[in-house]
């Protein structure tokens, strides 16, 4: 995608530069910050925001800017670890699914729907209770909770061309059916598939914000924002930056993949991209 016209749209353009602009801070911030995230300073306990401490300074002392440009580097990590992998899985059984169709789509998606069955934290719950807290569990539980949307978008898109004319062309000239499900149908039904990725991450970030919160997801002393929200929450009233600063920047970070998603799907999509002419 040229950078020209991803400039031309302005969700695109206003969500990527949004987003870099994040990635940018929480993987050079920590390196450059004077302050460490886990450096304890018991003379500035807690502080409000200042000069030498942006975000003020936590009930032992600890930075919180430094603590929250690390936590969305871990929490954006888990989330996108655990997106891509349901993306991998639920985009390949999709694919056969809707293309094969019969009796193998059939049990397929009723392998999906089982995970329907439960809503999405309930599920994500489970998962934790189930293996045990951690990163690696907290990104399956992630996993687990979007491999059966993206399995059931990419077999009902992949059902709606599977009868177009270049997939008989593909057929006619002797293409394996993998090559003609991820090289010719994958691209064409690319624009909701990267509309619920952006979303997916975005909600990743808030099912492993909640599952840390209520001490399921990461453990202390690793800085996830679900972990810096439950310590700052415990003394919101005589230091409501914690909370209030933490907040805002998840907020930021959803905003931002939210709008980007849109502007991905006017760019992937043939019949949107005028919206924003």
């Amino acid at each position: 995608m040229k950078l020209k016209t991803l400039m031309q749209n302005r969700a695109a353009f206003a969500g990527s530069t949004i987003t870099v602009l994040f990635l940018v801070i929480i993987t050079i911030g920590p390196i450059i910050s004077p302050w460490g995230s886990g450096a304890f300073d018991f003379t500035a306990v807690p502080r409000p925001p200042s000069w030498s401490h942006p975000f003020g300074t936590d009930s032992l002392g600890r930075d919180v800017l430094a603590r929250v440009m690390e936590g969305a580097r871990i929490s954006l990590m888990i989330s996108v670890s655990g997106v891509l992998a349901a993306m991998c899985i639920g985009i390949t059984a999709g694919l056969f699914a809707g293309y094969l169709g019969g009796w193998f789509g059939a049990i397929v998606m009723r392998i999906v729907d089982l995970f329907f069955a439960l809503p999405a934290f309930v599920l994500a719950l489970f998962v934790m209770v189930a293996l045990g807290f951690g990163v690696m569990n907290v990104a399956l539980a992630i996993m687990l909770v979007y491999l059966p949307i993206f399995a059931r978008i990419t077999r009902n898109t992949t059902e709606i061309v599977r009868g177009d004319a270049y997939v008989h062309a593909a057929q006619v000239m002797g293409q394996s059916t993998p090559r003609l499900l991820f090289r010719e149908s994958l691209p064409n039904i690319s624009a909701p598939i990267l509309v619920q990725a952006s979303i997916a991450v975005a909600f990743g970030i808030v099912i492993e914000g909640g599952l840390s919160f209520i001490g399921l997801g990461v453990q202390p002393p690793a800085p996830s924002l679900g972990v810096i929200m439950a310590d700052g929450q415990e003394y919101f009233r005589r230091a409501p930056w914690v909370l209030t600063t933490t907040g805002l920047t998840k907020t930021t970070a959803l905003l931002a993949l939210n709008i980007l998603g849109d502007g991905l799907r006017d760019l992937a999509d043939p019949r949107l991209k005028a919206r924003d002419a």
